[in-house]
């Protein structure tokens, strides 16, 4: 998958993460763009989770969703 194919997939894909994660703001969205990483840092610091549970948060999202990184 190329950088353009991983973009249009979080462009997507954006609005089913915000459904799941309401208090992430479009600021976070900005700055998660399409980076793992990011997503759980942003769960962790707005839902005060710590990292295991954040990123297994994510990674049940992305089983139910189909997405790759």
């Amino acid at each position: 998958m190329n950088k353009d194919e991983v973009g249009g997939n979080w462009k997507q894909f954006k609005g089913t993460v915000k459904e799941k994660w309401g208090k992430l703001t479009d600021d976070d969205m900005t700055i998660i763009e399409g980076k793992r990483d990011q997503l759980v840092g942003k769960i962790q610091e707005r839902y005060g989770y710590e990292k295991d549970q954040a990123d297994k948060e994510v990674t049940d999202w992305e089983t139910r969703n189909d997405y790759r990184w």
